[in-house]
This record gives structure tokens, sequence and C-alpha cells, in this order.
């Protein structure tokens, strides 16, 4: 008895180990990359002044005298991710509840393999889809000068982001305790009503987890976006020509040198600060409604 109550206590200290070196190199991660940003971005940003730099409308990286302000940039990127937002939660939202409480048999089975396979689908993939099919599409039936622009970049987004968004709130649903659905259809409420008002507010938390997985993946897309946005440095407009902060330091970086360079180096590192404060909200969020 006592050898399997040492046994027992070597094998939880060694997984509490293994388990401690794994977050100590998570953190260790985040923190080489922040230092790996900050040390080249932070000279740019004096130089050109966070306000200019921040706040300034035009960007001209090869002009001279060149102009480094990364505000379109900015709201573009939160224009582009909200309206992924606004366009994929409810539609994922609606599959996941029709998958974990309607779908039955081969239509289960085969939803299912279609959304591990959307999952699966590599992001320069998307874009190019987008590029030959949606953007002719969104130019003919708006009767644009080219389709390619936020709009189309949101569209894009929004299929991204489905798959996340499913998986999570899936699983969230599938957790729900039967008996509260059960309780629910007791006192007299209909399928629809426990659905919608007991499991739903019941998987509140993995559900917003998801939308936190969607903003992550939408806000860090470069690839498929920088092919249907148009990648032009302009202030955001519903169908205009765009350029978010994953795509100015994708589309640059290749031929940048010097201040320019740099510039580029603060750009990730905005994105990278501006991903940090999301996640953190919405964590909060998360701890909120858990604790409610």
């Amino acid at each position: 008895m006592i050898i399997n109550k040492t046994k027992n206590k070597v094998i939880e200290n060694i997984a509490y180990g293994v388990f401690l070196l794994a977050g100590m190199i998570t953190i260790g991660f985040v923190l080489l990359i922040s230092i790996y940003l900050i040390i080249p971005g932070i000279p740019a940003i004096k130089e050109i002044g966070l306000l200019k730099f921040l706040f300034g409308t035009k960007w001209s990286s090869t002009s001279s005298p060149p102009s480094f302000g990364i505000l379109p940039f900015i709201l573009t990127s939160i224009y582009g991710t909200a309206g992924a937002i606004i366009i994929g939660v409810p539609i994922g939202f609606f599959t996941a509840m029709y998958l974990s409480k309607y779908a039955k048999g081969t239509t289960k089975a085969v939803l299912e393999a279609a959304i591990d396979l959307l999952a699966g689908i590599p992001s320069v993939i998307y874009g190019l889809v987008g590029m030959l099919v949606l953007v002719p599409l969104v130019k003919s039936t708006f009767n644009l000068a080219d389709g390619a622009g936020l709009f189309s970049a949101m569209i894009v987004l929004a299929v991204m982001i489905l798959p996340s968004i499913i998986k999570v709130s899936l699983a969230a649903l599938d957790a729900v305790p039967q008996d509260y659905e059960a309780a629910s259809l007791a006192l007299g409420a209909s399928a629809a009503e426990t659905y919608f008002k007991v499991s739903a507010r019941a998987a509140a938390g993995g559900i917003t987890a998801a939308v936190v997985l969607g903003v992550g993946r939408a806000i860090g897309e470069a690839m498929a976006i920088i092919m249907v946005s148009g990648n032009a440095a302009n202030m955001p407009g519903l169908f205009s020509s765009v350029r978010f902060l994953t795509t100015a330091v994708a589309g640059e970086m290749a031929y940048s040198s010097g201040l320019q360079r740099q510039a580029l180096f603060s750009i990730a590192l905005v994105l990278f600060l501006f991903i940090m404060l999301i996640n953190a909200a919405l964590n909060h969020f998360i701890k909120g409604e858990r604790q409610k």
C-alpha cells in the first residue's frame, strides 16, 4: 500500500513537471515573439512618431519622402473582422445547433465530414476560389469596376472561420447535461425553446470560446485576403480596394529595407498587441459568463 502511494506520488510529480515545462515553453515562445517584434519595431515608431504612425491616413513607404500612417490598415482589419464575425457567427451557431439537436444518421455524418474538410483546406485555396469566383460575382452583382475589396474579404473570412465556430460550438452544446433539457421539456417548454433558451445558455462559455477562435483566425489571415481585397492602402469602404494589417506586412516584407522594414515590424507589433487585447477582453467575458 505504501509502495503504491509512493509510486503514485512520483507519477504525479513527473506529470506536474511535464505540464509545468510545457507551460513555461509556451510562455517562452510568446516572450521571444514579443522581443523579436519589439526590438526592430520600437525604433521605427520613435522615428516616425507614435501618433503619426497610428493615426496617419497615408501609407507610401517607397515615396520620397515616405509616409507611414497605418490608420487605414487598422480600420480595415477591425471592419473586416467585425463583418466576418457578423456573417459567420450566426451561420456557425445555427449549424452547430442543427448538428447537435436535429441532425441524425447519414445527414449528420455527411455534414460533419464536410466541416472537417472545410477546416483542412489551405488558406491559399480559399483565396484562389474567392479571386476566381467571388470577386467576379461581386463585380457583376453590384456593377462595380472591380469586385476585389472589403466586402469580398469579409465573405472569404466568414467562410474560413466557420469550421472553428461550428466545431467548438457543437462540442459545447453536446456537453450540456441532458437533465437540463429534460427538466425544461417537463415544465412544458417546446423543443426549440429548450434548445435555444436552455442548452444554448448553458453552452454560452463554449460558444464564446468559438467566437474567440474565429476572431483570431479572421484577424490573423493574410494569404487568402491579399487575393480578394485589392491590396490598396485606402481608407476602408465596403466595396473599395483595401489593405489589412496582415497583408500590409506580407505584401512588402520581401523587398523592404531600412525604415520601411522596421515600420513593417511595427505593424506586426501593433497586430500582435491588438490580438492580445481582443483575446484578453473575450476571455474576461467568458470567465464572467461562467461565474454567472
